[in-house]
């Protein structure tokens, strides 16, 4: 089981990048969320098999075919098991 946390930029934002991220996590059965930062990035966090995590980072530095991905920031987390499904959540306020 691996969990990571992810900051994703390039041209991620109004490209459909969120939902066809929703739409791969729960196809691989990876947990987790995916949301727009104010700052132009998407960050999402991630947790699942090894091979599934695997392949999700894959999709997120490739992405939507309008989208443009430019640097995939990875950070490793310690499994927790607490995440259910996979959400989209809000924008953070600045």
């Amino acid at each position: 089981m691996q969990r990571k946390h992810l900051f994703i930029s390039g041209r991620v934002q109004g490209v459909y990048f969120r939902a066809y991220a929703r739409e791969k996590a729960e196809s691989l059965g990876v947990r987790g969320w995916v949301r727009n930062l104010p700052d132009g990035r998407v960050e999402a966090l991630i947790e699942g098999g090894d091979q599934a995590v695997k392949r999700m980072l894959e999709w997120f530095r490739t992405g939507t075919p309008p989208a443009r991905v430019d640097c995939v920031e990875v950070l490793d987390e310690d499994a927790a098991g607490d995440l259910e499904g996979f959400s989209i959540l809000p924008t953070p306020k600045r």
